[in-house]
């Protein structure tokens, strides 16, 4: 910093052929600006000003020395200002990892999220592994469950409940229904996690002192669209998230089973490290999948 002070008084000296005049345009006194100059010509072993009681002028070599150093104050100047206007808009490559099943959330709001910014360039990854968002270089994840790595920030930005449905015409062939010991004489339709190959458990609440029930394993399969077309051919009972049958639901296709007995929401969660300033494209689509993606009540 001080090299740069000084190069910052002797390039304001030399465009203004005074001490007095540079002080007063940096907010120093001549003084100041007058050993800041001494400091510099003895750093650099070369006299850079001609003095007299009246002006200041440039030496040979302080000519040189000014006009590369004007290049460098102004290379910083445009440095900073790019620097500004980077934080002051939304811009740049985003990345950003989402569970797998969340592409039928955003792909449909791509569009309106990129025309609203469309300096930023998207980088999607989806996927259900646990990926750490320091090492992996990641913006912002959006994840659901218990958080528990202290070196992010998190905000909420949804939440979502999960459905056991079938078709209409399953559950006139096989009866709806009344309680979760009913599903051990259903036909089910598992969802097997990509990454691990486990089967994703069905939680219900059962009422109090209720004995343990099993789920039959019908049909299993690591496609969410592969099952709910299963679904809704009448294959038999599912379990997924109402974002994933949303559609199903309201054309009705699928329709739900067992509400009685639903877990409480999940809950969708932003997560961004702690150590970065939450930057203009970071805030923007986190705002966005507040507002626009899952809103929630």
């Amino acid at each position: 910093m001080d090299n740069l002070n000084g190069l910052a008084a002797f390039v304001r000296a030399a465009e203004a052929r005074s001490f007095v005049a540079a002080g007063r345009e940096l907010g120093l006194t001549a003084s100041a600006v007058g050993k800041a100059v001494a400091k510099l010509e003895e750093r650099l072993g070369a006299r850079l000003f001609q003095r007299s009681t009246r002006r200041i002028s440039l030496t040979a070599e302080g000519t040189l020395f000014y006009e590369r150093c004007q290049r460098i104050l102004g290379d910083i100047a445009d440095a900073e200002a790019e620097l500004q206007r980077a934080l002051d808009a939304p811009r740049g490559r985003l990345r950003v990892s989402m569970p797998l099943a969340t592409h039928r959330l955003l792909v449909p709001v791509l569009p309106e999220f990129l025309r609203a910014y469309p300096e930023i360039e998207l980088d999607l990854d989806f996927n259900d592994r646990i990926v750490d968002v320091i090492e992996a270089g990641l913006d912002v994840v959006m994840r659901s469950g218990a958080l528990g790595d202290s070196r992010l920030m998190s905000r909420r930005v949804g939440q979502f409940r999960f459905h056991v449905v079938a078709s209409p015409g399953y559950l006139a062939r096989h009866g709806v229904p009344a309680r979760p010991a009913d599903l051990e004489r259903h036909a089910c339709l598992r969802y097997k996690f990509p990454t691990s190959g486990a089967m994703m458990e069905w939680t219900l609440q059962a009422e109090p002192g209720t004995p343990p029930w099993r789920v039959p394993a019908t049909l299993v399969s690591n496609s969410t669209d592969a099952l709910i077309a299963a679904a809704e051919r009448g294959l038999g009972l599912l379990y997924t998230a109402d974002f994933i049958v949303g559609r199903a639901l309201q054309a009705g296709t699928l329709r739900t089973v067992l509400d009685a007995y639903e877990a409480p929401p999940g809950l969708f969660w932003a997560l961004w490290p702690s150590s970065r300033q939450l930057s203009p494209k970071v805030r923007v689509f986190v705002d966005f999948l507040c507002t626009r993606l899952i809103p929630a009540p």
